[in-house]
């Protein structure tokens, strides 16, 4: 089975390919896929050498299927091209999320939505992926009302720049240069992604409009608030759900400890609790801090880890790849 990644030589891309070996995803060939610069270059998969192509050969060569991480615009101009050839493209980029035509995946939660017409299926934002992860169990027993999210995200889902900006200031390279309007290093940005009309940002807005779609549920009431903080590992929340019935804690802790995907680490008095630092490298997503709001009824309080390279963006898309394999869904 032939497999094309777009964007091979990026942040993403490269993880990419760490977990389709990882998940041992029948793979016999990779196609990597780059901008121009990088074609003829070498990738390594699984002790192999593969060859840096352009678009145009890599549809000649008729993967199974395509998976993106390559930014917008070249999703917008080159995933048609592929689905035009038959070749199913699962994105991570936001150019198809909210587009009505096209499917909005997290499998633990609406994989099943997908059938063989889905030529362009969209991953969603790294933040929303964990979130709804959790949120799914939650809302399938209490139905969630609202939910209130403050992120703490990692400079990686910014890409490698952002990282390199993020050392250099460490080293005491003040001249280094800047991803960020503001330093970072010891610092906090209440700002990821470009600032909209309403006050919120890209980001924020993302979480909203995508939260209801993945959810199918337009009556959830999102709003965000989005932090890019000086760590690597992963992204973290805080999230504050309300529901429309009443719950039990315990049976909540024990719902999300039966949920796929999903690892609870709760002993507060024992320092159990999700942290970047251990998510790095997971493909599950941490939920702990599981406590009653005390100042609203029927309200729950949550902490929710997950590395934004993995769960948040390529382990997703393969586990995509790997529910349309098992559905036959692939050539």
């Amino acid at each position: 089975m032939k497999i094309a990644v777009v964007g091979a030589t990026g942040l993403v891309g490269t993880e990419i390919l760490k977990v389709l070996a990882e998940r041992n995803f029948p793979v016999t060939e990779i196609i990597p896929v780059a901008s121009e610069k990088s074609i003829g270059k070498q990738v390594e998969f699984k002790g192999k050498q593969f060859t840096v192509v352009g678009y145009e050969d890599a549809i000649k060569m008729k993967p199974a299927v395509a998976i993106f991480s390559a930014g917008g615009s070249t999703s917008l101009a080159l995933a048609p091209k592929f689905a035009e050839a038959g070749i199913p493209v699962i994105d991570n980029s936001s150019a198809w999320r909210m587009d009505p035509t096209k499917k909005l995946v997290v499998p633990e939660v609406n994989a099943d939505t997908l059938t063989a017409e889905d030529k362009i299926i969209a991953n969603p934002n790294c933040s929303t992926i964990q979130m709804v992860v959790v949120m799914k169990p939650l809302h399938d027993k209490y139905k969630i009302k609202r939910v209130v999210v403050s992120t703490y995200q990692s400079v990686t889902g910014t890409g490698k720049a952002a990282v390199d900006q993020l050392f250099a200031e460490r080293s005491g390279d003040d001249d280094a240069k800047k991803v960020y309007p503001h330093k970072i290093d010891l610092n906090v940005l209440p700002h990821i992604d470009v600032f909209l009309d309403n006050g919120y940002t890209k980001e924020e807005m993302k979480m909203t409009n995508e939260t209801k779609k993945i959810m199918g549920d337009e009556s959830i009431a999102v709003t965000a608030t989005t932090v890019r903080i000086p760590t690597i590992g992963g992204h973290s929340e805080a999230v504050n759900i309300e529901f429309e019935n009443e719950f039990d804690l315990a049976e909540v802790t024990q719902l999300l400890s039966e949920t796929e995907g999903v690892i609870v680490q709760d002993d507060p008095k024992n320092f159990v609790y999700p942290m970047p630092i251990n998510a790095h490298g997971k493909d599950e997503v941490f939920v702990g801090r599981i406590r009653r709001d005390e100042s609203q009824a029927k309200t729950l309080n949550l902490w929710i880890v997950a590395d934004n390279l993995r769960k948040g963006a390529a382990t997703n898309a393969v586990q995509i790849a790997e529910y349309l394999l098992g559905k036959g869904l692939l050539a």
